[in-house]
């Protein structure tokens, strides 16, 4: 993970899926320029539109969700998430920001039309390591209850929990 270039990364999961990002660094320009016809925020719009859940990630700065964040639900229709289930999550360096998910992203994700949005969480900055290789790797406890979430979220969208804690 560069740290010297704004990044978004929007996932999508299907059979033929490489987990590849459909929005990353690279397309920075289509998001802060409002480019509606770039191919990525088109796809990205129609992955919206075709989701049953949505899992949303930002760091928070200023006790706020990003900017790119920002650009991008700009760009989507003003109900992109109606019917939709939401699993909001941020990273940020204090606990000073915790209610970031529940102050600054709720509101807005709501006007967006979300049908639920199921408990977020926020997770420290240290306890996530970026490892040289690229690899990520988060500290247990916090893992572990990202697990439940993942379960929760899973469950609300009407699938079988993928993720299970072992116990």
């Amino acid at each position: 993970m560069r740290r010297d270039k704004p990044e978004v990364a929007l996932r999508h999961r299907s059979p033929e899926s490489d987990q590849e990002p459909l929005l990353d660094g690279h397309q920075h320009e289509a998001l802060l320029g409002a480019n509606f016809s770039h191919p990525a925020i088109v796809a990205a719009t129609e992955l919206f539109e075709r989701a049953d859940g949505v899992v949303i990630g930002t760091p928070v700065y200023k006790a706020a969700y990003s900017g790119l964040l920002k650009s991008l639900l700009d760009l989507l229709p003003q109900f992109a998430l109606t019917g939709k289930t939401i699993l909001p999550l941020a990273t940020g360096g204090t606990t000073a920001h915790v209610l970031a998910i529940d102050y600054a992203l709720r509101p807005v994700l709501t006007s967006m039309g979300a049908d639920h949005i199921v408990q977020g969480w926020f997770v420290l900055d240290r306890d996530i390591t970026v490892h040289e290789d690229g690899t990520i790797s988060i500290e247990t406890r916090t893992d572990e209850t990202l697990s439940r979430l993942i379960d929760q979220f899973s469950t609300a969208t009407g699938r079988t929990p993928r993720l299970a804690t072992a116990g």
